[in-house]
């Protein structure tokens, strides 16, 4: 499993493929968001297919459950590798978008469902002032975790603050992807929970997705293998 995605949110298709081939990322695994994907569609997820790029597509699927299935059946034809939805659409919802998925890949190209618990932009007293969330963000996220593996997901979005004790309660297969990575001494933009590679691999993340901290780096490569050298760090 390739354990570290670099985070393609660019506006348009050109700058996405032109930022890969200047900085030498060739074949590297790529998150593809909303505004990427809404911009080209799924001629985006061919191209970097075709080249060799591992896909995490990630549009954060939330809707009624008939709705989502059928999403998730057109979007496995891509050949995607991991794609998403929200945990608070619920159990029936994630049941739904797995069924959706298996229904719609190719034969042993089944990609997988990870739910996300909360947004690591989100601070607590965010969750609870203004979702009245009372609970911490550890447990609430937890409990997200715990329906999503039971309703068919193979792991979660998270923090990296919330991973290990995600994997104490659903299993160490149970896939933890972590956002809001960042080296050592770069800005923390608009992400609240936020960690080093390092740290991210010690506190149990499976996946780290990292974006700002490279495609905005005086020189993405070597950012890039910064990120990777601290991440096999001891291994």
């Amino acid at each position: 499993m390739e354990n570290v995605y670099l985070a393609l949110d660019f506006p348009d298709g050109a700058t996405a493929k032109n930022f890969i081939t200047a900085n030498d990322l060739q074949g590297v695994p790529l998150k593809i968001g909303m505004e990427l994907f809404y911009r080209e569609g799924p001629a985006i997820i061919e191209y970097f297919k075709s080249a060799g790029h591992r896909i995490f597509l990630d549009l954060k699927l939330h809707d009624i459950p008939n709705t989502v299935n059928r999403a998730m059946k057109n979007l496995a034809a891509l050949d995607i590798d991991i794609v998403n939805v929200h945990a608070t659409g619920g159990a029936e919802m994630i049941k739904a978008a797995k069924d959706g998925l298996l229904s719609g890949a190719k034969a042993n190209k089944q990609p997988y469902l990870i739910a996300v618990t909360v947004l690591t932009s989100f601070a607590e007293k965010t969750l609870q002032k203004q979702l009245k969330v009372t609970d911490s963000i550890q447990n609430y996220a937890t409990h997200l975790a715990k329906i999503s593996k039971e309703s068919g997901a193979n792991g979660v979005v998270c923090s990296v603050h919330e991973a290990r004790h995600i994997k104490d309660v659903c299993g160490e297969d149970f896939l933890t992807i972590t956002p809001g990575i960042r080296l050592k001494n770069s800005a923390a933009n608009d992400q609240q929970r936020i960690a080093t590679p390092q740290f991210a691999k010690q506190n149990g993340s499976s996946i780290i997705v990292v974006g700002r901290t490279i495609t905005q780096a005086s020189n993405p490569r070597l950012a890039y293998e910064r990120v990777i050298e601290e991440w096999t760090m001891n291994e």
